[in-house]
């Protein structure tokens, strides 16, 4: 009985870089009974068949076929955050496992974030800051301008739940929204916040004063900014990237950052995270990135956890699985 009211779920660990947050345990014991990959490694013959759920916090623990062939009763896995590019879904599902992820818990702060980003970029906020804060500086330069946003024209690829918030936040800016999607949103959407659509990744990138990515991951998606598409943006323009850092390929984005084929990039996301010291994008005055800041507020990391609550609790149950990732 105590087994069926409090299923048997696998984590990474609690606490450290990977771990589940400590001040998430309490309420994440009152619906399961927690099992480390640690416990699980020295007990394996005896939690092998107890375990229903895995709760993937950022990618944590690895599922693998080894993992799944382990776990005989394995009914459900909840992914923290809206990308599942690190799972074989496929695979999972041949082993008869459904997956669910928390879209709506992070699409608010990743749009708050992408606003933030193009903001800092415009208004060059991150090089003010250091002026500012030097020991070196005597004065304040009347001529070192940024951009404004009011009124610029902001191309959106990728306008599912996040980027919409983005257009929504773009709206009170004034800003002239373009979106560029895998199917048109109905018309309703669009004159709500003023979007108009562009069948053709170029006409949008042609046009925009900024561009911000907010596209799931996939093989479609992969590189889908090149050097081509760099080469297609206004030398005055600026790309945001929120999704992740694969959509971009890094190397061409330095060549347009270097020879002013664009004028800025502000990037939330790279490949790999973080990025190699000595790579050239930490170099480059031009660009800001910062550290996968996306979902990061306490706030959404912690309705992140109840949704995937909710997700096993349905899943160990036999019940639909709230935001379930289908093949």
């Amino acid at each position: 009985m105590e087994e069926n009211k409090h299923p048997y779920t696998l984590i990474n660990v609690i606490g450290g870089t990977n771990g589940v947050y400590e001040d998430h345990v309490e309420f994440l014991e009152k619906h399961f009974k927690l099992i480390t990959m640690k416990e699980f490694t020295e007990n394996k013959q005896d939690l092998s068949h107890k375990i229903k759920a895995i709760f993937m916090w950022f990618h944590k623990p690895v599922v693998d076929r080894d993992l799944l062939q382990s776990l005989p009763n394995l009914k459900v896995i909840a992914n923290c955050g809206v990308g599942v590019d690190h799972l074989d879904l496929k695979l999972i599902s041949s082993f008869g496992v459904k997956v669910a992820n928390t879209p709506f818990a992070v699409s608010n702060p990743t749009a708050d974030l992408g606003m933030a980003l193009m903001l800092a970029s415009a208004r060059r906020i991150v090089e003010g800051h250091q002026i500012a804060v030097s020991p070196d500086t005597k004065c304040f330069m009347a001529d070192w301008l940024g951009e404004e946003i009011n009124g610029a024209t902001l191309g959106i690829i990728g306008m599912g739940a996040i980027g919409y918030k983005v257009a929504q936040r773009a709206r009170a800016f004034e800003m002239n929204i373009l979106y560029h999607n895998r199917s048109r949103r109905n018309e309703a959407d669009e004159q709500a916040v003023g979007a108009v659509y562009c069948a053709k990744l170029e006409d949008l990138l042609q046009r925009s004063d900024f561009v911000i990515l907010s596209v799931n991951l996939s093989p479609q998606t992969q590189k889908l900014i090149g050097r081509k598409e760099l080469e297609l943006m206004k030398p005055t323009a600026t790309l945001i990237n929120i999704s992740r850092g694969q959509v971009v390929d890094q190397d061409a984005l330095v060549n347009a950052l270097k020879n002013g084929v664009i004028k800025a990039a502000a990037l939330d996301v790279t490949y790999p995270e973080p990025l190699p010291r000595d790579h050239a994008l930490l170099h480059l005055k031009n660009v800001i990135i910062t550290p996968h800041l996306g979902s990061a507020t306490s706030k959404a990391r912690y309705l992140m956890m109840k949704n995937m609550v909710e997700s096993i609790l349905a899943g160990v149950s036999g019940f639909p699985v709230p935001n379930e990732v289908h093949v």
